[in-house]
């Protein structure tokens, strides 16, 4: 893999560490399978692109973007916890109907940003491009990173875990767990919007198609990480999502430039077939490895 390769491969994958956070906050605090990944990610780069056409500052429209993902996270939530919508069919509602506001935002399947400002206009060159864009992203989501750590541990966000570990008793001690999935939900949107604006700026442009796939790489992410680094605090946990985002970026990266792949016949059109077989070994890695320690201790 080459030096290029690997920036790219980083690049992509401290993006998808701000997914990881987001999927980290829905799946594992709210225990909300959430699907609206795969909309609010577009959505956010959407919202961001057109603005950043309009003339916006590229960092405030970021902020747009996220703020666009954060409602979107508040309508799955509140068809669940005011209109009794299961929790998956709420969220694919939600999914399904982003694609249409998607194309009313941008008004095309796709919106190029060629020769727009950016957030790496200013500090990116043709020399350094390749690595400077890293340093940017990865600035991003140390800063999400550190906020989330301390929400985590304030009065609301304590609350919030205590409703996505146990309901029942959490509304026995009188917490609002309605709102509670409501913010949580907003802030995971947020988190992926805000991952879509800074993808659609890396990529040059918009597309509809964009967020497909992206709640199975999310929660791939937090498997791994989970995975090579068990955790209790949440200052290791946030932080074990992020590199199991930049890990399986890096090994889709090395499967397709495998020689051994390619001679069997892999290429970059088994992108999608390798991401597959990427997360089902992400999935089965962690029962292997509770079976191997069993077999350990017993023996």
């Amino acid at each position: 893999m080459s030096l290029i390769a690997f920036f790219g491969a980083l690049e992509s994958g401290l993006i998808y560490g701000l997914v990881a956070l987001g999927v980290l906050i829905s799946f594992r605090t709210l225990d909300f399978p959430d699907l609206t990944a795969d909309g609010s990610f577009p959505l956010g780069g959407a919202v961001a692109g057109i603005s950043i056409v309009a003339g916006v500052n590229p960092w405030l429209a970021c902020a747009f973007g996220m703020l666009a993902g954060s409602v979107a996270g508040i309508v799955t939530a509140w068809l669940h916890v005011k209109l009794g919508i299961l929790q998956l069919l709420a969220s694919i509602l939600v999914m399904v109907a982003l694609y249409s506001v998607n194309l009313r935002i941008m008004g095309a399947p796709n919106l190029p940003l060629l020769g727009e400002s950016t957030v790496f206009s200013s500090l990116v060159t043709d020399s350094n491009g390749y690595w400077m864009r890293c340093v940017i992203i990865g600035a991003v989501v140390i800063i999400a990173k550190l906020l989330l750590d301390w929400f985590y541990n304030t009065e609301t966000g304590l609350s919030m875990r205590a409703t996505g570990s146990n309901l029942r008793m959490a509304q026995a001690q009188g917490i609002n767990t309605s709102w509670m999935t409501i913010i949580g939900m907003a802030i995971s949107n947020g988190l992926i919007a805000l991952a879509g604006a800074l993808f659609v700026q890396t990529q040059g442009g918009a597309d509809i198609s964009i967020g497909i796939g992206t709640i199975v790489i999310g929660l791939a992410a937090v498997i791994i990480g989970e995975t090579i680094i068990p955790a209790k605090r949440i200052w290791l946990i946030t932080l074990a999502v992020i590199i199991g985002a930049i890990l399986y970026k890096l090994f889709i990266q090395v499967a397709l430039s495998s020689d051994a792949l390619r001679s069997i016949g892999f290429g970059p059109q088994d992108l999608n077939l390798i991401t597959a077989l990427l997360v089902v070994l992400a999935l089965v890695l962690p029962k292997a490895k509770s079976k191997f320690l069993t077999r350990k201790v017993r023996a």
